[in-house]
């Protein structure tokens, strides 16, 4: 674990070796690693299904509220290590909230390569570092989501002042799966109890500004949790004096109008050691869980013959849901990312 990949070394030989070139090498070199696997077919940004090693099912569908302002990823081999994978949906939101989302998309797992092979690097020169597999993947994505925010702050591409994107990514290596979420997108697991059913556990919480530890932050600094009088349960969070932006999500990058009143980019990272009786885990937007149950999901894709449709079938049913149970309310955004283990 504590060895740079064969390609990582190659690659890192032409960069400056004290230690702002390191980390300026090894940006450049996750950046590379990441152009080639995308002309290698190993990155899928759009839907579809990719196999190299794992399976994974990916698919969005853009709601009724103009352009599609989620992004997914799924990154087959990451960092040239057969047995990893990266996956991530990016839900954005505001008048820029598609940018927001895109760039985020593009750079966190770049960012989060350079980060864990640096964490990698340092920990083998540690005599008495034992193993910190899980360690270094937490301290890799929280140091990755201040870089990713700091990033967004200073693009002048476009305006993140009211626009944003929340972040969940998951990292599987071997049989351990590390998630990590920015916001109100959702991991859930698919696995077999003892009596044979196939039940879900979810992986995350869905970050909104109602939750008791979330209220309590965002009130201390003198933020504002209230629901509209149309939006009866929908609590969302406000600016001190003023009725914007009202965000439904109590963490997210960008949105800095909000980043000094309770607002924050800091991951929360749980993992899941895969057993044999694991047999799949969903990543999905909002759309989908604002009307579709964990139970529903997991029977949705379980069902599904052909393991490459699992997330186009979630997605265009949450859709249909969408019309069923939400009428007169615009469809959102629908993202899913499904993950099977055998």
């Amino acid at each position: 674990m504590g060895r740079f990949t064969a390609m990582f070394n190659e690659l890192a030989k032409s960069f400056s070796p004290t230690k702002r070139g390191k980390s300026c090498g090894q940006k450049e070199v996750a950046e590379v690693m990441a152009k080639e696997a995308k002309k290698d077919n190993m990155i899928l940004r759009s839907s579809g299904s990719i196999n190299i090693n794992t399976f994974a099912s990916i698919c969005s569908k853009r709601g009724e509220k103009g352009v599609n302002q989620d992004c997914c990823i799924v990154w087959e081999e990451f960092g040239c290590q057969k047995d990893m994978m990266f996956c991530g949906i990016f839900d954005g939101h505001g008048p820029w909230g598609h940018y927001v989302a895109k760039r985020v998309c593009e750079s966190m797992p770049s960012s989060l390569l350079c980060n864990w092979q640096e964490m990698l690097f340092e920990a083998s020169l540690d005599p008495h570092t034992c193993d910190k597999k899980l360690d270094i993947w937490k301290d890799s994505f929280i140091k990755t989501c201040a870089v990713v925010d700091r990033d967004i702050r200073h693009c002048h591409k476009f305006d993140s002042i009211q626009s944003g994107t929340t972040a969940l990514a998951a990292i599987r290596q071997g049989e351990l799966v590390v998630i990590a979420n920015v916001g109100d997108s959702r991991a859930i697991l698919a696995t077999i109890v003892n009596d044979g059913c196939l039940v879900a556990v979810q992986l995350t919480v869905d970050f909104k500004p109602n939750l008791p530890d979330e209220a309590e932050r965002i009130v201390e600094c003198k933020g504002r949790v209230l629901c509209l009088e149309d939006e009866p349960g929908v609590h969302r969070l406000w600016l001190p004096n003023e009725e914007s932006p009202g965000l439904a999500m109590s963490r997210a990058f960008g949105d800095y109008c909000v980043k000094d009143y309770g607002l924050i980019s800091v991951p929360q990272v749980t993992h899941r050691h895969i057993i044999s009786k694991d047999q799949f885990i969903v990543l999905a937007s909002d759309g989908v869980w604002d009307v579709v149950s964990n139970e529903q999901a997991v029977e949705i894709v379980s069902s599904t013959d052909d393991r490459a449709k699992s997330a186009k079938r979630l997605v265009e049913f949450a859709a249909r849901a969408w019309k069923r149970k939400r009428k007169g309310i615009a469809v959102d955004d629908i993202s899913a990312i499904c993950l099977f283990f055998h």
